[in-house]
């Protein structure tokens, strides 16, 4: 590991973590037990330490930072630059849910840490509104830019850290498959949620039930976005919500003057008013516990199981997602999308 040079253990001496921290350049050293972050010791730390009396022959646990600060594998770029700033530190360990100790991130780096949480592409539909195209092939299998449109999810997917994907498959599943594979090519771990009938866009996570023990992001398989998922997954955790919506602002135009009326009396004109509505963007994060609202072959869609989930008595959270956003829905969408894609540098 990089930072194998800065570990030292609770059992060492105040002398050996001052040689460790001479050694190591960095003016601290981490207290690691059986892989789990104790805490740090930093060269302020020793220097306290043995004005009030602590000994060179103590245990390091004399001086020792139980808590410093820490982030996720999820962290995104802004939590991590919160820290560095608030308390004026150059380096950030990285620890799971259980304090493990992953990584250690420096000056001018980023968390890169490979998440284990599960994405899940939603891609057994059946395209009808992109027919012909979608005669001989499913949708998610429509080429953009020469390329898959599931292709380039994957491979944005798998830039942001995730390795294990499902992918759920009904309508000419098998070509999708085909092409896929088990995601050994791409750096990624496939497995597929086959749908022996229709199951809608959340249906098919009921298999999912037992196989999953951490919040899961479920998108679907026709989304060209920019979306930091990373982002999104903090988010819901720190929320602490049953289910994270990802959402965005759409705005449209009603091409006529809007008349209010009091009786038979105009009260005001309005030519050609826009109007805004927040939608669902087809991208949302699921406790395990989410996916017990579902059986086993039961048609269901996302938005079906996130009310499920309020009637619950749970919470589900609304993400805001600013970033480049296209539903590849229709045609009209699908030559926006290409010549996005091909207007993009390589």
């Amino acid at each position: 590991m990089k930072f194998a040079s800065l570990v030292i253990t609770p059992d060492a001496t105040v002398r050996e973590a001052i040689a460790r921290i001479d050694s190591g350049g960095k003016q601290f050293v981490l207290v690691v037990q059986h892989g789990k972050l104790v805490g740090v010791v930093t060269d302020g730390d020793v220097r306290r330490g043995l004005l009030r009396g602590v000994g060179l022959q103590s245990s390091v646990a004399e001086v020792v930072n139980p808590r410093p600060a820490t982030v996720h594998a999820d962290a995104d770029e802004d939590e991590v630059d919160e820290i560095r700033n608030r308390l004026g530190v150059r380096y950030v360990p990285v620890v799971d849910a259980s304090g493990a100790l992953l990584d250690l991130i420096g000056p001018d780096e980023h968390v890169s840490v490979a998440l284990t949480t599960p994405v899940v592409l939603m891609a057994g539909g059946r395209g009808t509104r992109l027919y012909p195209l979608t005669k001989d092939i499913p949708k998610p299998m429509v080429p953009v830019g020469g390329v898959p449109m599931i292709e380039l999810i994957i491979r944005r997917v798998r830039a942001q850290g995730f390795r294990r994907v499902f992918v759920s498959v009904n309508y000419l599943g098998h070509s999708i498959e085909e092409h896929l594979g088990d995601g050994s090519s791409f750096g990624l771990e496939i497995e597929y949620l086959r749908e022996s009938s229709p199951l809608g866009t959340a249906g098919a996570l009921a298999q999912l039930v037992g196989r999953v023990t951490e919040p899961c992001i479920v998108m679907n398989a026709d989304l060209m976005t920019k979306v930091d998922l990373r982002q999104m997954l903090n988010f819901h955790r720190k929320s602490l919500n049953c289910g994270t919506m990802g959402v965005r602002d759409y705005t449209f135009e009603i091409p006529f003057g809007v008349v209010r009326l009091a009786g038979e009396v105009v009260e005001a004109l309005t030519e050609k008013p826009q109007h805004r509505e927040v939608i669902s963007a087809g991208i949302s994060v699921l406790d395990p516990i989410a996916l017990d609202l579902l059986k086993r072959e039961e048609y269901c869609d996302m938005p079906t199981l996130l009310s499920r989930i309020i009637e619950s008595g749970h919470s589900v959270g609304a993400f805001h997602i600013h970033e480049d956003w296209m539903d590849v829905g229709n045609p009209e969408d699908l030559a926006k999308a290409r010549e996005a894609v091909e207007g993009s540098e390589p």
